[in-house]
């Protein structure tokens, strides 16, 4: 089970990484068009909104993807101190902690979206609706909160510790 679960996961946050790699480069050629016209005539008009609502999907995207390859800052100067089954428990309990946490943040971010839905919210250059935006950033956090359930069940069947 916790082996499906793995696989599930990690395809689940590949495919959120590509779209964050995808969204990068689309960041970044913006920003190089924009540098451009500015200097042959006007700068690109909403450049500085679309950074702000493509930073933030290709942030929450790859929050998943980042706990799965260990990527994320951890202190832990003092646990590294506990015996190993201390240590497995403390992660079991910060696996837990956090994946609840990142639901509730989910959760919150995606009722926030929905309302931005139903009062039908635009950006104020553009006029683009960003409630997919939003919706975007929430399933990045459902994502993590994922990572975090697997890493979870695996350190309680007993699977490799991961922080």
């Amino acid at each position: 089970m916790v082996e499906f679960l793995n696989r599930v996961n990690k395809v689940v946050n590949d495919v959120l990484m590509w779209v964050a790699g995808f969204m990068l480069a689309v960041m970044i050629i913006l920003t190089c068009a924009n540098i451009f016209c500015r200097l042959v005539w006007l700068p690109i008009r909403g450049t500085f909104e679309l950074m702000g609502y493509f930073g933030a999907v290709v942030t929450a995207f790859a929050l998943g993807y980042t706990q799965i390859k260990k990527g994320h800052i951890a202190v832990d100067i003092v646990v590294l101190g506990f015996p190993p089954r201390v240590r497995a428990v403390l992660n079991s309990i910060n696996c837990g902690i956090c994946a609840t946490f990142f639901v509730i943040v989910g959760w919150q971010i995606w009722r926030y979206a929905t309302n931005l839905w139903r009062t039908g919210e635009v950006t104020e250059t553009l006029r683009i609706i960003y409630f997919p935006f939003t919706y975007a950033v929430a399933l990045g956090c459902f994502a993590l909160a994922f990572v975090f359930l697997v890493q979870l069940l695996s350190s309680l069947m007993g699977g490799e510790g991961q922080r």
